[in-house]
């Protein structure tokens, strides 16, 4: 885990963010200037002002420098705030490509939930960071540099004690800190699982809810709830703990500096607008880094889920040096699987599979459920990549092609067709945003789809709820076949379309599989024979392994 205030990792990422950091510290360098600017006007203000005298141009140079130190103050912010925006915008969009290029199995091993708190809560905590912690660390470096600077010309003495005293500071900081790392870390684990748990139970409430379990899954979310309330708790405690010592060490090292500055000026050893200056600028000299220590444990969540973005959202090594990908090969052409072999983290998916399929044939897989079917699939929609071996379209190797290009070959329909939130015609559109209205009417007699579109309010207009909510699952599955119409792909997968589905549903369903993949390559995952019957070869897997048999005429594999 990252423990610098600062990640250089952000600037190779972000560099939209350079300007402003650069900005920042501009800012911070005339902040520091205005500060010795109005100690020293209000220093000699002061001093006539014992006399009975008015100082019209220190009087007139405090309110400019007071007015100029609000301005840039103003600006810090503003520059701040549009940093943060930046970063967490980029940030997000790097997480959802990296979602894109690792796959749904990637997914699933970081957990959704997860990912979901990152991308959402955890990149927001990166306000504070940007608007409080980082700006005031420009100004613990820039503020104290001057002040020294101007007190050493002033009084050598107390610039002496303030150059040995100030060190303190970041030195009680960082203890402090390193403590409030190890405790926002596990903070952060705890509202990572409490997302992911929630998001898990949400999806799975009608299962809770049928087995009556709901409850008993309110109180799991109250207990990690709590945990993570005794979680932060402990962190705000430190913190705390952090802001007194910060507090007590910095009115320490002011006394050490007063004390001897006022006995000066009593035996008459320094003048009083020099003992004002010094007086006025000492709190100034340790006030950045106060606010600084005390902000950074207000940042550190954000600094956390910072790391965790950098570090999922990275280019594989693999990726980063690899040459420019190639251009997609044709869809029509031979699909070899040579020797390939697939592990998940704990099992082997795949093992050794070599076949070929040709142009325009149809292919049946069927096997067990686990058995690696689905994985055959996710190879070719470059979701998984080959732990051994290599899958080849016309000679030319996946891996070393341009992916989207490639999916742009493809028709997809999955078990579980997912339907966003959004009107029917949308969803139909998801991969053809541009056809045409007759296009898309066209995909939708051909899915069967055009006496549910009748039934419905708004006909393709409608409005359908998050995951499809309105539809019926077989109603979801015909979405899916207009949409690999739309497509009009020259290859189709399949992954058991009539999965869940009722006996009339299936026949609407098996009819429009049978349109579609007519003239086209199509490798179907299936477990019902009916899918079978027109099958050019049938191919079983079981235990990885994937091995070839002889279709026969009633569809069922001999």
């Amino acid at each position: 885990m990252n423990r610098r205030p600062f990640d250089p990792r952000l600037l190779r990422r972000v560099p939209a963010a350079r300007r402003d950091l650069a900005v920042l510290a501009v800012l911070g360098g005339l902040t520091a200037l205005l500060v010795v600017a109005q100690a020293t006007a209000l220093a000699t203000l002061l001093a006539t002002a014992v006399d009975g005298r008015l100082h019209r141009p220190a009087l007139a140079g405090f309110v400019a420098a007071v007015a100029a130190r609000a301005l840039v103050s103003w600006g810090q912010g503003t520059v701040a705030a549009r940093a943060a925006a930046t970063v967490k915008a980029t940030l997000r969009g790097d997480l959802l490509r990296a979602v894109g290029r690792h796959g749904p199995t990637w997914v699933a091993g970081q957990r959704a939930g997860q990912l979901a708190t990152l991308t959402g809560r955890g990149l927001d905590a990166l306000d504070p960071y940007f608007t409080g912690y980082l700006p005031q660390l420009v100004l613990s470096v820039t503020v104290p540099l001057a002040v020294l600077a101007r007190i050493v010309l002033a009084d050598w003495s107390s610039a002496l004690i303030i150059a040995l005293t100030i060190p303190l500071i970041p030195v009680f900081g960082a203890l402090l800190g390193w403590q409030a790392q190890a405790a926002t870390e596990r903070q952060w684990r705890r509202l990572s699982l409490l997302g992911g748990h929630f998001l898990d139970m949400v999806a799975g409430l009608p299962t809770l809810r049928a087995f009556g379990r709901a409850r008993a899954q309110v109180d799991v979310v109250r207990r990690m709830a709590d945990g993570h309330r005794q979680a932060t708790m402990r962190t705000l405690r430190i913190a705390f703990l952090s802001a007194l010592v910060l507090e007590l060490v910095a009115t320490l090292s002011v006394a050490l500096v007063a004390v001897p500055v006022g006995i000066r000026l009593l035996g008459g050893g320094i003048t009083l607008a020099t003992a004002l200056l010094v007086l006025l600028l000492t709190p100034e000299a340790y006030l950045p880094l106060r606010a600084a220590g005390s902000r950074f444990h207000a940042s550190m969540e954000g600094l956390t889920a910072l790391d965790e973005a950098l570090t999922l959202s990275a280019t594989p090594a693999a990726a980063a040096t690899a040459a420019t990908p190639l251009p997609a090969p044709d869809g029509r052409g031979e699909i070899r699987f040579e020797g390939v072999t697939v592990e998940y983290e704990r099992t082997t998916a795949l093992r050794d599979v070599t076949l070929t399929i040709r142009p325009g044939e149809r292919v049946a897989v069927i096997g067990p459920s686990g058995a690696g079917k689905s994985t055959l699939l996710n190879l070719l929609l470059g979701f998984v990549a080959p732990t051994a071996g290599r899958v080849t379209v016309d000679g030319v190797d996946l891996a070393e092609v341009d992916l989207d290009a490639w999916r742009r070959q493809l028709a997809w329909v999955p078990q579980r067709a997912h339907l966003f939130a959004g009107s029917l015609a949308d969803n139909i559109r998801l991969g053809v945003p541009d056809a045409p209205d007759t296009t898309l009417a066209r995909a939708v007699r051909d899915a069967a789809l055009d006496e549910v579109v009748a039934a419905l309010p708004d006909g393709l207009a409608t409005v359908l709820g998050e995951r499809g909510h309105g539809l019926s699952s077989g109603q979801r599955q015909r979405v899916a076949l207009a949409r690999a119409f739309l497509r009009d792909a020259p290859l189709v997968l399949l992954d058991e379309p009539t999965a869940r589905l009722d006996s009339a549903s299936e026949a609407v369903v098996l009819a429009a599989t049978r349109r579609l993949v007519a003239g086209r390559t199509a490798l179907l995952v299936a477990h019902r024979p009916a899918l079978l019957g027109d099958a050019d070869r049938i191919l079983r897997v079981e235990d990885g392994r994937v091995t070839e048999l002889t279709p026969t005429p009633a569809g069922k594999a001999s």
